[in-house]
């Protein structure tokens, strides 16, 4: 059960907040051509800077710890933007508080942990200040939600989730596959979440951040928190995904921040037409597939009774080929209609392997 109290929800920053800053902070110099970048181009709502950068394997950069937040508190006097940082337990919590930083956020690899994140939780209790919690490294919505539910439960109130994609060591497109669909699964559960992605992390590489950026913006994602470094390739850590200024004023002229619709209010009546005729499809959609899993369970009776395994190679093979080229005839992609056969094969299945294992029923009579 959703134990979050959404009504109290929001960073309060705007909307479509641009959160910028380096992989690490790294010297007072680096920091002065930020800002004097981001001064002559005053677009960032929000100054992020790694200070613990614990990284996969030992013996890289990891961050210049404490030190480095006195130089994220001239950012702050000299932008007058709210800051953030990463914290990962409870003795960062202390020297980020101690040294007024703005906004905190829970990385990837500490979410993952409940241990951990109650921790942090614990620590900031009676503490108002805004939290963002970035997605656990593996797709586990419960996970996200539970972070979420665990700084909500010790007062924090100024919540937020960040989107930076998830592991995926088969994927050979991006640094962490998006998974769009789980970022909307969790707007889904809680619709008051504003939602920061961040396609740095997602893209890593420069020049795919764009083109990221973009999709989250077209799935409704309320910000972004974009790697920004005066001269990439010198940076200490993450060099590859990191934009230097000017490619980042770029890609904030380039996208497009396309505006919300009150849907009770404040919708076209075209759109509305539209939006019915969907609905109207989607119910017969769903009448059709209710009508091939009848069928399906007819399927698995028979298989029950004549000792037939579930899993009929030749069979599927046939189905999948003959749907997927149907799909694409009809103006498909070949990916959505892989996507939607594995899902309803998979279903057929259970259903069927749920007849076969029960004992105390008679299958279904053969209509």
């Amino acid at each position: 059960m959703n134990t979050l109290k959404m009504k109290d929800w929001g960073l309060g920053f705007g909307e479509h907040v641009i959160i910028a800053g380096p992989c690490s902070v790294e010297t007072e110099k680096q920091i002065d051509d930020l800002c004097d970048s981001f001064e002559k181009e005053p677009q960032i709502g929000m100054f992020r800077g790694g200070v613990w950068k614990p990284r996969t394997r030992p013996g890289n950069f990891e961050g210049l710890g404490e030190e480095a937040l006195p130089l994220l508190q001239k950012v702050k006097n000299r932008l007058k933007i709210p800051v953030c940082v990463e914290v990962a337990n409870t003795t960062h919590v202390e020297a980020a508080l101690k040294h007024g930083i703005d906004v905190l956020w829970i990385g990837a690899r500490t979410t993952v942990n409940p241990f951990s994140v109650q921790e942090i939780a614990d620590s900031l209790k009676g503490v108002d200040i805004p939290l963002m919690v970035k997605n656990p490294i593996n797709p586990d919505l419960a996970l996200w939600m539970g972070a979420l539910e665990r700084m909500n439960g010790v007062g924090i109130k100024k919540l937020a989730a960040i989107h930076r994609g998830f592991a995926d060591p088969y994927d050979k497109i991006y640094r962490n596959k998006p998974n769009w669909n789980l970022a909307m699964q969790l707007k889904l559960e809680l619709p008051e979440i504003e939602i920061i992605n961040d396609p740095s992390h997602i893209a890593g590489k420069s020049e795919m951040v764009q083109a990221v950026a973009q999709r989250a913006l077209n799935f409704g994602m309320d910000g972004l928190m974009i790697e920004t470094h005066p001269h990439p390739k010198k940076a200490w850590s993450d060099a590859r995904q990191q934009l230097n200024p000017t490619e980042l004023f770029n890609l904030i002229k380039g996208i497009s921040f396309r505006g919300r619709i009150d849907f009770e209010n404040q919708i076209p009546e075209n759109l509305k037409e539209m939006r019915d005729s969907i609905d109207h499809i989607d119910q017969k959609l769903i009448d059709l597939l209710s009508d091939r899993f009848h069928l399906i369970d007819q399927v698995g009776a028979y298989k029950k009774a004549h000792k037939l395994s579930v899993y009929q190679s030749g069979r599927w093979k046939d189905v999948t080929d003959s749907r997927i080229k149907l799909g694409v005839e009809k103006n498909m992609s070949e990916k959505f209609m892989k996507s939607l056969m594995i899902s309803i094969h998979d279903e057929s299945i259970k259903r069927q392997e749920r007849q076969i294992a029960n004992k105390d029923t008679e299958p279904l009579k053969i209509i």
